[in-house]
């Protein structure tokens, strides 16, 4: 059966004439099995009767009586399974403002069209229905005890994998991000959103991250000798930041690997205000001074922010994936990356962008005056041995 013809399409739209238009068009595409409602209500009607995971919504936002943001906060009160394409004439802000909501509402969002609107637009956000799955919420993984976790890394089941960053001019390989798995002896890889949060709770994330920095050290010493110079950064918790300790631990900590400081890159993402500010911003001065790199990681969410700038010595910013995937054609996202990326500049900072998910994302990025990539266009986290492989590929490919 060919794939088209398993998806149902639910458009809508208190517009006659766009609800015929779309018909039309779908119908095009190879969309056979398409309804149309020109109101809300009805349209959760026709939900009752289906599978929701096979099924797109068209929606529109400005419509009477239930407009298209009562309708999403309705779909996820019933924990709609299915996917959501905006299709509205309202300015680009207030729809990216709409996706975001269908996203944190746990929905697959296919993103947002404006009107007018065409056919190949429609095609191409339609098309990536199966790579828009929703994530399901850490409440419905599997949960794991304090004690588990305390034994895990006592048994060194905690296992760094590494996402290459490049330089966006050349493409060349410039450093990689560590990114700490637990390898789990009955349930596999274990990503850290099902337990960081159980070590910064329960007093654990001290030992985690000295686990991720002894194993990240060893291995860009590793990598040194054999001929292969890169730049490892490694995402600290503001918690450890709160130990007086810290800074001489880590100077400690690489002498001992034969490494410079320089060779490493601390990545600090403030997803909580500093517990001890003062504490926090001597430890993380002292290293700097040593020479280690400091990255705002995620700025301009959270925490992170232009009142951090100010307060720590950050030598790299990271620019959000979130200003970036799509920013080709998102207004909003390219001012907020060129603000970003200004400031970047200005300061005297290098400046990474996350999130480049497509070769849309690289050739505009390339466009602009970033210094370095990452994301899943230029590779997905992969165990330290992969690494060679890669760069070999990478480079070919770029070649």
């Amino acid at each position: 059966m060919p794939e088209k013809s398993i998806i149902r399409i639910l458009v809508i739209d208190d517009k006659p004439s766009i609800l015929k238009l779309l018909q039309y068009m779908l119908a095009n595409l190879g969309y056979d099995q398409v309804t149309l409602c020109n109101s809300g209500q009805d349209g959760l009607t026709w939900l009752e009767s289906f599978d929701e995971t096979q099924t797109i919504i068209i929606l529109d936002l400005n419509m009477p009586e239930m407009d298209g943001i009562e309708f999403i906060r309705q779909l996820a009160d019933r924990h709609y399974k299915g996917h959501v394409l905006l299709l509205s004439g309202e300015d680009e802000r207030i729809c990216e403002t709409a996706h975001k909501l269908i996203k944190n509402y746990k929905i697959a969002s296919l993103g947002h069209i404006g009107k007018p609107f065409n056919l190949e637009l429609l095609s191409l956000k339609l098309a990536n229905w199966r790579q828009f799955q929703p994530k399901q919420a850490i409440a419905n993984k599997k949960q794991y005890s304090a004690d588990e976790l305390r034994s895990a890394i006592a048994n060194n089941e905690l296992i760094n994998y590494y996402q290459p960053k490049v330089d966006v001019k050349s493409a060349k390989v410039v450093g990689v991000e560590s990114l700490v798995r637990w390898c789990h002896p009955i349930d596999g890889i274990i990503f850290p959103d099902q337990f960081i949060h159980i070590a910064e709770t329960h007093e654990l994330i001290d030992d985690l991250t000295r686990a991720v920095i002894k194993s990240a050290f060893a291995q860009t010493k590793a990598w040194q000798q054999a001929g292969l110079l890169l730049q490892v950064a490694i995402n600290i918790s503001m918690d450890n930041f709160a130990d007086l300790n810290f800074a001489d631990y880590l100077v400690n900590a690489a002498a001992n690997a034969g490494i410079m400081p320089s060779d490493i890159i601390l990545e600090v993402t403030e997803s909580k205000l500093m517990t001890s500010p003062s504490i926090s911003i001597e430890v993380l001065t002292r290293l700097r001074m040593h020479r280690f790199n400091l990255s705002i990681d995620d700025f301009g969410t959270g925490h992170s922010s232009l009142a951090q700038l100010c307060n720590i010595p950050f030598n790299e910013l990271k620019i959000d994936q979130s200003f970036v995937h799509d920013m080709s054609s998102n207004e909003t996202r390219q001012v907020m990356f060129n603000a970003s990326l200004g400031l970047a500049k200005q300061l005297g900072m290098k400046s990474v962008a996350e999130g480049v998910e497509d070769q849309v994302d690289w050739d505009f990025l390339r466009s602009t005056d970033c210094d370095i990539a990452q994301g899943y266009f230029i590779a997905k986290p992969m165990p330290a041995d992969d690494i060679y492989a890669w760069i070999i590929n990478w480079d070919a490919l770029i070649h």
